[in-house]
């Protein structure tokens, strides 16, 4: 029992420490870090923030952050965040996945005057990896998380892999 457990221990921990490093290099090679990172431990010990996802719709419909507001990314529209977030000087956190997409936005919101912008590194996925709670459209807390696809969902070690839509998930409940 003790070997099994043992075992267990240390497959978690390579697992976790990989996704890490993958998340790493991946940052490096698609990044430009022109947005400040906040890591997630800092996040969650910040007081007050708005949380911006960059996600598409279906992503953040699986789960999100607590209260987070979502703003997309095909699909963003920095009219809309002006309505939302009149205050140029309110400090932004912007996440995605894992970071890459997230970097893209918070360009655009520097560029519309805001001032204090900050990208989660690692995203929702290592905020998720390292056990932080995510919530669905219900805020009720769940294991889910969009992938996005077999290859980003690699990086996800700490959750329920969802790689279809919400309404998908739905429409092969009730056949």
């Amino acid at each position: 029992m003790r070997i099994t457990l043992n075992l267990l221990f240390l497959l978690v921990s390579i697992t976790s420490s990989y996704a890490q490093t993958f998340i790493s290099e991946i940052l490096e090679n698609f990044n430009n870090n022109t947005i400040e990172y906040v890591s997630v431990e800092k996040l969650n010990d910040m007081g007050k923030s708005l949380l911006l996802d960059a996600r598409e719709k279906e992503e953040f419909e699986i789960s999100h952050l607590k209260n987070a507001i979502w703003i997309g990314y095909e699909t963003f529209e920095i009219a809309r965040v002006l309505k939302l977030v009149p205050n140029k000087e309110a400090l932004l956190v912007v996440y995605c996945s894992i970071g890459v997409r997230s970097e893209d936005i918070g360009e655009k919101l520097e560029k519309a005057g805001y001032t204090n912008v900050k990208n989660l590194y690692g995203g929702i996925f290592e905020w998720k990896n390292k056990g932080y709670p995510v919530y669905d459209t219900d805020n009720m807390e769940t294991q889910k998380v969009h992938a996005y696809s077999k290859y980003w969902g690699s990086l996800l070690t700490n959750a329920e892999k969802i790689y279809q839509s919400k309404k998908e998930t739905i429409g092969q409940k009730e056949q």
